[in-house]
C-alpha cells in the first residue's frame, strides 16, 4: 500500500477530512467520500464497506484508481480488458 493510500485510510478510519497529492477525502456526518483527481470514486459510511461508483470506475479503470479501491479493502481488478469488482464485470 502506498503512503498516500496509508493516510487515506487513517483518515477515514478518524473521521477527517484528508487531502494528499491527487487523493481527497471529505467527511460529511458518517460518511467518508473518496476523490482521485475531483472524481468521486468511492464512500464509505460509519466505517463500513465502501461502496463503489461504478460510474467513475467504468470511465476511469485506472492503476491508480484501482489500487485506491484495493486500499479500501475492494476487490478490483482487471482482466482481459474488462474491470471486475467483487468477481463481477463492470
Amino acid at each position: 500500500m502506498r503512503k498516500v493510500e496509508k493516510k487515506m485510510v487513517e483518515a477515514i478510519a478518524q473521521g477527517r477530512d484528508f487531502t494528499l497529492d491527487n487523493t481527497h477525502v471529505k467527511i460529511d456526518f458518517n460518511t467518508a467520500h473518496i476523490f482521485l483527481h475531483g472524481n468521486h470514486i468511492a464512500s464509505v459510511v460509519n466505517g463500513g464497506t465502501p461502496i463503489v461508483n461504478l460510474d467513475t470506475l467504468r470511465e476511469y479503470p485506472t492503476p491508480t484508481t484501482k489500487s485506491r479501491l484495493r486500499a479500501l479493502g475492494v476487490d478490483v481488478y482487471t482482466k482481459q480488458g474488462i474491470t471486475f469488482v467483487n468477481g463481477e464485470a463492470i
